[in-house]
């Protein structure tokens, strides 16, 4: 693991059971991400892994087990105080607000805080990093590009400056160009701010390209984790789980 990893593990999870109505679809699911890193979990289709992240994110109640933020046991969180915490989930389908102009979005995702000049300034770095947004800042969510609302999410997320940052599908239905750049920027904020992050993705070869810390799940089960570049070279893996 890279020196990033020193600080310690961010998030914890352990002995995670989540799913809907009596049904688990996790099963027993233990994850660590260390602070500073990118960790990408990835599978087939109905691994379960959007459940994860909802189940981290308080948007699913756990039937069993727990996870921790730096040290602290989320059971019971509400999700509000989880982002005050210092957790902020992009969930696929990026859930920009369509009547809503670009800055309205964004400043949604600082509504919360009590700095408001620092909320100010980080909607500042938010439209120095995502240049099309800034020159779209009065256009309407719905009137933006697939690109373009991928970016307005992410930025959303960022304006409240989280440690981590959980992220789901964000390559659905854009164009690789687009994609390569998304990834980059990820590993970009990693590298200049520390930003943990938890990434869910379909894009196997673009995930494990960024992330630190790959993550298989098979049938709500993590089948192994290891170092995203082992996972990358090992074929017979990758031929049983990941489709390549």
């Amino acid at each position: 693991m890279s020196e990033r990893s020193d600080q310690g593990d961010l998030l914890v999870v352990r002995g995670l059971v989540a799913g809907y109505g009596a049904a688990p679809v996790l099963h027993a699911v233990d994850l660590t991400v260390p602070a500073g890193t990118i960790a990408a979990v990835v599978g087939a289709n109905g691994a379960g892994k959007t459940t994860l992240l909802r189940a981290i994110s308080g948007m699913l109640r756990p039937l069993a087990g727990g996870v921790q933020l730096a040290g602290e046991d989320l059971r019971g969180t509400p999700v509000e105080q989880l982002v005050r915490r210092g957790m902020a989930h992009v969930p696929e389908g990026r859930g920009v607000i369509g009547e809503l102009t670009v800055d309205e979005n964004l400043r949604l995702g600082g509504l919360w805080r009590r700095d408001r000049a620092d909320a100010a300034r980080a909607l500042d770095e938010v439209y120095q990093l995502f240049e099309p947004l800034a020159r779209r800042r009065r256009h309407l969510g719905h009137q933006l590009s697939g690109g373009e609302r991928q970016m307005l999410a992410l930025g959303r997320a960022l304006v409240g400056r989280p440690r981590l940052l959980l992220l789901d599908e964000p390559s659905l239905g854009l164009a690789p160009r687009v994609v390569a750049r998304t990834m980059a920027l990820l590993r970009q904020l990693r590298d200049r701010t520390g930003l943990t992050v938890l990434l869910v993705e379909q894009n196997v070869r673009s995930a494990l390209s960024v992330a630190d810390q790959g993550v298989v799940m098979a049938l709500g089960r993590v089948v192994t984790t290891a170092p995203a570049a082992d996972l990358r070279d090992d074929a017979d893996l990758r031929h049983a789980y990941l489709g390549f």
